[in-house]
């Protein structure tokens, strides 16, 4: 497991999973979490137990789309829904809220005094539909208040991206340009922890924490969708204490 380096232990739990440990096989091997990568059930099954037994508290999941839709988890909340969305808001302390990756950037945000949470799932995608700033709306908590963690993702050296992607970024914002840099091919290598940082701080966010390990180029620790297509999924979670 990774924790966030960050403020706020006292009044949330965080944590962002690697590849190391679980009992799944290859090309699963060992800790992964998602049931439809092709794993055993049994095996995603048994997985996942041992991560909510970490937590101590159910876990609220999302069939992720690559979009930019946000729900909002109240006390009520049917944890056997599986809503198709990229975010999750809430400001119980009932669950624990899951987003998975294998290269998309997860990011982790909360309110300095820990009442309000969100995980968002930031592939390029949704980062360029602008899920940080309707993520953010759902906040009443002042920007200045707010605390950001960037999880493990692709590496600027390792995410080349075609002619188009630039555009929607930049369409975003003119600030995204300074995140590309153009190969020989005309394609582009991308930073999605720059995007990420650059966007929110346009939002006014200025508290931004981050373990930047490339999932790519570190394939003991990282399931790669880029690297190996076939493979499990990560996961990075929080919750309030």
């Amino acid at each position: 497991m990774i924790y966030p380096d960050w403020p706020l232990q006292g009044v949330v739990g965080a944590l962002s999973t690697t590849r190391q440990g679980g009992v799944s096989a290859a090309p699963f091997d060992g800790f992964n979490l998602a049931y439809h990568v092709g794993d055993t059930p049994q095996a995603v099954a048994q997985n996942r137990a041992q991560l909510q037994a970490e937590v101590s508290l159910p876990i609220v999941w999302l069939e992720q789309v690559h979009g930019n839709t946000v729900i909002h988890v109240d006390d009520d909340y049917d944890i056997a829904s599986l809503p198709q969305a990229d975010a999750i808001f809430t400001r119980s302390a009932q669950f624990a809220l899951a987003i998975m990756t294998a290269d998309c950037l997860p990011v982790l945000i909360a309110s300095e005094n820990g009442q309000e949470i969100a995980a968002v799932h930031c592939g390029w995608r949704p980062l360029a539909a602008d899920i940080l700033a309707k993520t953010l709306s759902y906040f009443q908590t002042p920007v200045s208040q707010l605390h950001v963690w960037l999880g493990p993702a692709i590496g600027p050296q390792a995410f080349e991206v075609g002619e188009e992607v630039f555009e929607q970024f930049v369409a975003l914002s003119q600030i995204h340009s300074h995140a590309f840099i153009r190969q020989e091919n005309g394609h582009y290598l991308a930073d999605i922890h720059l995007l990420a940082r650059q966007r929110l701080s346009e939002l006014g966010v200025t508290s931004v924490f981050a373990q930047a390990h490339c999932t790519v180029t570190h394939p003991q620790y990282y399931f790669s969708y880029r690297r190996d297509r076939r493979c499990g999924r990560m996961a990075s979670l929080i919750w309030r204490k």
